[in-house]
């Protein structure tokens, strides 16, 4: 459950979808602040905030698709189309090391996903080698997963950071083994009849209920160590999820398909 009123949450995400544009995301577009290299150590860290305690699984709007509803991994496989090889147990799914990361056998473009997810209770590790996994839009936009409770890492990488691009505003991180959620708004980038770019991908994320990125625009895929630009593709592609080799566990997954 979200550390504020579900009923707060939506009023601030319909904000986004109905185009505001914030002081904050005006800052973050100020080329001043695009300075610094790719998982710089020096680059500032957020301020931490506490966002309450955890609670149980969020409410499923009546027009979402359940993803993952704590029975198994029917609607999810490899990138190579075999059977998704993580656990299920206890209503979760844990990441089972080199099985390979897994996403959606349907498609997706304009969204809004709803990801729970829980670090392993006993830290083990430090900076990108504790609790570390990722939530991809369209196969290719990651917002990250990692324990960033205590633990510091480079600013781009760290709990719910755009990786590689943007830090979150604050860190709003809970203990390890505590469940997490993320509630994301993205819209995809629109590309012409040539496969040039006409508007970049843009995302919202709210981080165990505070406001982490507020309508950022991507810079193109994220990747480690690189920001390449975009190249054109469809329209809907999968939502995957990362296997870096950390029993990350995930539930209630669902996403409302912004563009019917």
């Amino acid at each position: 459950m979200m550390s504020v009123s579900n009923v707060t949450v939506m009023a601030a995400v319909m904000c986004v979808c109905l185009g505001a544009t914030s002081l904050a995301q005006r800052t973050r577009q100020d080329p001043s602040l695009q300075q610094w290299p790719i998982h710089d150590e020096e680059r500032p860290m957020p301020t931490v905030v506490d966002p309450g305690p955890a609670g149980p699984p969020a409410p499923v709007p009546a027009d979402a698709i359940v993803l993952f509803g704590g029975k198994d991994l029917s609607g999810w496989t490899t990138a190579k189309d075999t059977p998704a090889g993580w656990q299920v147990r206890d209503g979760y799914m844990e990441v089972v090391k080199d099985s390979g990361g897994i996403r959606t056998t349907k498609t997706f473009g304009d969204c809004q996903l709803h990801v729970e997810w829980a670090s392993p209770a006993a830290a083990v590790g430090s900076g990108q080698d504790r609790g570390n996994s990722g939530v991809f839009l369209m196969d290719m936009y990651e917002i990250q997963v990692l324990d960033s409770y205590g633990s510091k890492t480079y600013a781009d990488g760290m709990a719910a950071a755009i990786y590689g691009q943007f830090p979150p505003l604050v860190n709003a991180s809970r203990k390890p083994g505590e469940w997490q959620t993320y509630d994301i708004v993205f819209h995809r980038p629109r590309f012409d009849a040539n496969g040039g770019l006409v508007t970049p991908a843009r995302v919202t994320v709210f981080h165990n209920g505070i406001l982490v990125h507020d309508n950022d625009e991507l810079t193109g895929p994220t990747a480690h160590k690189a920001r390449p630009p975009y190249k054109a593709h469809a329209d809907r592609l999968p939502i995957s999820l990362q296997d870096h080799g950390h029993p990350v566990r995930y539930r209630n997954i669902w996403i409302r398909d912004l563009e019917k």
